[in-house]
């Protein structure tokens, strides 16, 4: 679906003023706010179009390019559990170590699920990785090496030795927890813990294991394939399945990956666009030409038309940051800065006296003179 236009949202003219535009968005704030009834997916849209519209560069490349000019392509952004916009994060679910569903945001490391009555799953665990701005934009795979627990080979994670059973824990009689009564001046208060001997499962070995000692677990130096997948941001989390800490009896927990993106030198990122700077002589920016510009796929031509004014904006489709979810990629947004001589030598300084002269003091002047002069 077609996003809507930024003006149209918050209800102003193209030609709006800043004071106008902020007072619009408090209006619609107000009046569209989920905590006072209001639609949270229209609150979203008002939120996202003063973000633009407030920031003057923002909304110069928005006047000029529209939504790719502001890194509003069809998949950028970072998504929530409910695929909105917003989340600052974007999580991937890595079950297999290939490219899963993107869902929920992050919420917090160590999240083990465990009960009270059988420890079923193993502990979350969280690591990072730092990672250059090209294998951000065009995804790479990372070889990570952790020391986690892992299922004891010897007894199979069973806790005993092999040739030995399990037999029910006498302190719990197999239920997996134990009861504590304490005494208040308010009266008893009873709580319920894992009972400390079988740990929850209920039994113990006949015998422990000889390697494990009965934890059903070792820890172990572990390498895993990480695929970063192409257009990932700074500060997302990709999210492996099972692949944390193992567990006698359960499954093991999940691991959690912070990336990092270091920046670059040349290029920055806002959304699905990536930006430059690229600086270009007076007699380039008033004659026009073509110059050779960095991107992300190596140098490509560009025409700059005659007359350009410094710091304007050009847009390179396709050169941007592919989507997360695949298809097309954003645009490469080139700002041109015309760069003034400092230092002139007397032809030069002729030359441009003579200009200034045929323009005369109010830029008039014969345009056939000046063509001549330059030409």
């Amino acid at each position: 679906m077609a996003q809507r236009d930024y003006y149209e949202t918050l209800g102003v003219a193209k030609n709006a003023s800043a004071d106008e535009i902020k007072k619009a968005f408090r209006r619609k704030a107000i009046e569209l706010h989920p905590d006072r009834g209001g639609d949270e997916a229209k609150f979203k849209e008002v939120n996202e179009a003063y973000e633009i519209l407030k920031d003057p560069a923002k909304r110069q490349r928005y006047d000029q390019f529209g939504h790719a000019g502001v890194g509003g392509g069809p998949a950028g952004g970072s998504y929530s559990a409910s695929g909105g916009f917003g989340s600052q994060n974007i999580n991937f679910d890595f079950g297999d170590l290939g490219l899963g569903d993107i869902f929920g945001s992050f919420f917090g490391g160590g999240a083990g699920g465990q009960t009270a009555k059988q420890p079923d799953r193993g502990s979350d665990v969280e690591t990072r990785i730092e990672i250059s701005f090209n294998q951000a934009i065009f995804g790479t795979e990372v070889d990570l090496g952790l020391n986690l627990d892992d299922v004891c080979e010897h007894c199979d994670g069973t806790t005993a030795e092999p040739g030995f059973e399990l037999k029910t824990c006498e302190q719990c009689n197999g239920t997996g927890q134990v009861v504590h009564i304490t005494r208040t001046v308010f009266g008893n208060i009873q709580q319920t813990a894992v009972c400390p001997t079988c740990h929850g499962r209920g039994k113990v070995p006949e015998k422990p294991c000889s390697v494990c000692h009965g934890r059903g677990t070792q820890e172990k130096r572990q390498k895993i394939n990480l695929k970063v997948p192409a257009g990932i941001d700074d500060g997302a989390t990709i999210r492996l399945r099972e692949h944390g800490q193992a567990v006698a009896g359960g499954k093991k927990g999940d691991l959690y990956v912070n990336v990092r993106v270091k920046p670059d030198k040349k290029f920055t990122r806002e959304g699905d666009l990536i930006l430059s700077d690229e600086h270009i002589d007076i007699v380039t920016a008033s004659l026009g030409g073509e110059i050779s510009i960095d991107t992300v796929d190596g140098p490509v031509t560009m025409k700059v038309p005659a007359g350009t004014q410094s710091h304007s904006d050009f847009k390179l489709s396709g050169h941007g940051v592919p989507h997360i979810k695949g298809g097309s990629r954003g645009a490469h947004i080139v700002t041109l800065i015309v760069d003034t001589p400092t230092k002139l030598s007397a032809a030069e300084a002729q030359l441009l006296a003579d200009f200034a002269q045929l323009r005369g003091p109010s830029n008039g002047g014969d345009n056939k003179e000046r063509k001549g002069f330059w030409h």
